[in-house]
């Protein structure tokens, strides 16, 4: 379901979500009571700040040998940030 939202983030609203739930094979009426009842809303500020206290402000974000990765993300990119950090950590 993370992955489904992440990708439909720009048109999300409660149809969608609902279709998606659906589509998945997940409970409706389990969805429906969660956002009636805000379940989950009180994770989603600690986890927001917990981020900002991270250095992290937006997604994706990735650290790496805990240093925020602020370059590309395709594949070699990342590859290639990983190595270098790697070599200079061995350099030291």
């Amino acid at each position: 379901m993370h992955d489904e939202i992440f990708e439909s983030q720009e048109r999300l609203d409660l149809p969608l979500l609902i279709a998606l739930t659906k589509d998945l094979g997940l409970s409706v009426s389990d969805l429906r009571n969660a956002l009636a009842t805000k379940e989950y809303a009180p994770k989603s500020p600690s986890r927001l700040l917990g981020g900002v206290r991270s250095g992290v402000n937006g997604t994706p974000a990735f650290f790496i040998n805990g240093q925020r990765h602020d370059g590309p993300y395709g594949f070699n990119d990342l590859t290639r940030a990983i190595e270098m950090r790697l070599h200079a950590k061995v350099a030291r």
